[in-house]
């Protein structure tokens, strides 16, 4: 199982030209059920505020065709998530609540990768970060 941040779905959907294409076997791979991706349900709500504030339909489709389709799993926010993250926001300190709830959602599915291109979730004890930019 793996975990995608807001910010991977961002440059996938918008083909980001350094990031996308990282991304792309991922993809393929979850089309192929080789792998399962999950990202919280808050991601959702996440990268559609640029689209409504630009009033962008095509791009809100776009949003919606890749959360809502089969290549990706969106994870409900529960009281345990929300247990979680605020567990994680009180250790680590500077963690933003967004994130806490992404990187519990990743920890409580028990993620064997968190995707992302934030270092702020480096500092997320036994949380299996991988950044894009690494993979440059």
């Amino acid at each position: 199982m793996v975990y995608v941040d807001t910010q991977s779905i961002v440059y996938s959907v918008e083909r980001h030209p350094d990031y996308a294409p990282l991304l792309r076997p991922l993809w393929q791979s979850a089309v192929q059920r080789t792998l399962e991706v999950i990202t919280s349900e808050l991601t959702l709500m996440e990268v559609l505020v640029k689209p409504i504030r630009s009033r962008d339909l095509k791009l809100q489709a776009d949003y919606d065709r890749m959360l809502l389709g089969r290549e990706i799993q969106l994870v409900p926010i529960t009281q345990s998530l929300l247990r979680e993250g605020a567990r994680l926001r009180a250790e680590t300190g500077s963690l933003r609540t967004p994130d806490a709830l992404h990187a519990a959602t990743a920890m409580l599915g028990r993620c064997v990768q968190f995707i992302t291109n934030d270092l702020g979730f480096r500092q997320v004890p036994g949380l299996p970060v991988v950044l894009l930019r690494d993979l440059l």
